[in-house]
């Protein structure tokens, strides 16, 4: 098996990767307009603004689009499939993109509730993805 692909960091996304570190998922917001940004941007792309800074998020959303991976889409998730690729809009109101884990990916519907969870990166690292919940939360 070859190794997992990591997500690089940036300077600019260096805030959010050193929150996960802390099982912290953090958002980009802009100062100017008070909108929730994801992916982390230099500039605002609701007002091109620069007043940037970082909030904390629920980690709660729903399920906006899923597919299912059959085959993998590098040799490194190949004792992983079948997967499920998700589009998960958080409460925060940004959509982020990421896996459904813990199901059968059967369940992994359109508008089924989610939290944040946790894979380990090999640099302290922690990638979010997310798991279903039931309709109350738990």
């Amino acid at each position: 098996m070859s190794e997992r692909p990591e997500p690089p960091s940036s300077p600019v996304s260096a805030p959010f990767w050193e929150a996960t570190r802390e099982r912290r998922l953090v958002l980009q917001w802009c100062g100017s307009c008070n909108a929730t940004i994801h992916y982390p941007r230099e500039a605002c792309p609701h007002c091109f603004g620069s007043e940037l800074g970082w909030r904390e998020s629920a980690g709660r959303g729903v399920v906006h689009a899923t597919t299912v991976m059959h085959q993998p889409a590098h040799p490194a998730f190949a004792d992983r499939v079948p997967y499920v690729v998700a589009l998960v809009e958080l409460e925060e109101g940004v959509r982020m993109l990421t896996n459904i884990v813990g199901c059968d990916p059967a369940q992994a519907r359109v508008g089924r509730p989610v939290r944040v969870a946790w894979e380990d990166l090999s640099d302290g690292r922690a990638l979010p993805m997310f798991e279903l919940v039931d309709e109350e939360g738990s």
